[in-house]
């Protein structure tokens, strides 16, 4: 047989003798090292200890911030406005002026409502004063009191127009909306806006108060009543408020296809930074418990209905308990008799290097994964490798 002989540059063999070398610590760590790491097939167990926490139940749900007080504010009386001292986005208090109208011809409805009454009453003293005490006399004053009694709802009604010209706040709060000027004529009918229009003429909308409203399937109405806990998350919060649900509607609604029923949820928490129109995921509490005695649903067997757990005591030895089970939430369980709080369950038990290829499922001379070791040729030389990127050639 001819052999072939590759010529070699001193480049390749250093390259040459590198490789070599990290060959050969990697047997080293392979045989050696790992080897001896792995001798030691005492099992390693992870226990979790059973703890009390809350657990609880609840519908979830998504609805819109609105605030709680919206109240939209109008003049009940006709006449030109004379002063607009608010504007939109300031914030008013309770009984603040929004606005006032002229009062020459309310002024002269008062002053005529009285001089009615007056005129009435009048007639009412003559009418006593003539009295003979029979049936015609008595019908007189009858009478009379009638028209003193009209007198005085018309100088009632005269008087609530006078103090209708200066409009006030009737909440403390935003105004969000404002629709008039100095100048405007308004009309006399509630909620009559400028010049005759029907919008609101000033929208307050109170800023430390706010509702969200929800809706629960009929499936799940029934488990949520008045009174219970909420959490509501806005959109782009990371941490929710808190409240309560404020009231439960009566009426179903079908717009998607099921029935189901508007809940309110009145937000009870830090109302801070709270606006109007935002989104809000609400996770509505209809039952929590305390002091629930719970470990990883993952330490509980349960077969042919009996379940059990694997404890291990402070010396490290482990024991099968029955246990009963209760409610699971999550990832774990209630156990509601047969374990203590602080108990050790066992999760699982991991012996060292029984998932793995040992030493004795690798063949004499074969690196993890089936790589072959070069044997040296006979004088301690390393093998030569060619420059064309070949196998090793023996000299």
């Amino acid at each position: 047989m001819q052999r072939v002989w590759t010529r070699t540059s001193p480049l390749t063999r250093t390259l040459g003798l590198v490789v070599v070398a990290a060959v050969t610590a990697a047997a080293v760590w392979w045989f050696g090292i790992r080897d001896a790491s792995a001798t030691t097939n005492d099992p390693v167990t992870r226990t979790v200890a059973a703890s009390l926490t809350t657990m609880e139940k609840s519908v979830s749900g998504s609805g819109t911030l609105t605030p709680t007080v919206q109240e939209d504010v109008s003049f009940e009386v006709s006449g030109t406005v004379t002063t607009v001292p608010v504007a939109v986005g300031q914030a008013v208090t309770a009984g603040q002026t929004l606005a006032t109208v002229d009062t020459l011809t309310l002024q002269a409805d008062l002053l005529q409502a009285k001089a009615t009454l007056a005129s009435a009453e009048a007639k009412l003293s003559d009418a006593e004063d003539a009295s003979t005490g029979s049936t015609s006399s008595d019908a007189q004053i009858a009478a009379a009191q009638a028209q003193v009694d009209v007198a005085q709802s018309a100088v009632d009604t005269a008087q609530t127009a006078m103090d209708g010209a200066t409009l006030v706040a009737p909440v403390a709060g935003l105004l969000t909306a404002v629709t008039l000027e100095v100048g405007d004529v308004v009309g006399s009918d509630p909620g009559q806006g400028t010049n005759g229009d029907t919008a609101a003429q000033f929208t307050i909308v109170a800023t430390d108060s706010w509702d969200v409203d929800v809706t629960v399937s009929d499936a799940d109405i029934a488990l949520v009543a008045v009174g219970d806990q909420a959490e509501v998350t806005l959109d782009g919060a990371t941490a929710p408020v808190f409240g309560t649900i404020s009231a439960i509607g009566l009426l179903s609604t079908s717009d998607t296809g099921v029935a189901g029923y508007p809940v309110t949820v009145a937000v009870t928490g830090d109302q801070e930074g709270l606006h109007d129109g935002v989104s809000a995921d609400v996770k509505l509490i209809y039952e929590r418990r305390t002091d629930v005695l719970t470990v990883p649903s993952l330490a509980v067997t349960t077969t042919d209905g009996k379940s059990t757990v694997t404890v291990q005591d402070a010396d490290g030895r482990t024991s099968t308990v029955d246990v009963t089970v209760g409610e699971t939430s999550g990832n774990v369980t209630e156990i509601t008799a047969g374990l203590a709080e602080g108990d050790e369950v066992v999760l699982a038990v991991f012996t060292p290097g029984s998932g793995g290829s040992g030493r004795d499922n690798q063949q004499q001379g074969e690196l993890p994964g089936g790589g072959q070791f070069f044997q040296l040729p006979e004088g301690g030389t390393a093998p030569q490798f060619s420059e064309q990127g070949g196998g090793p050639t023996n000299g």
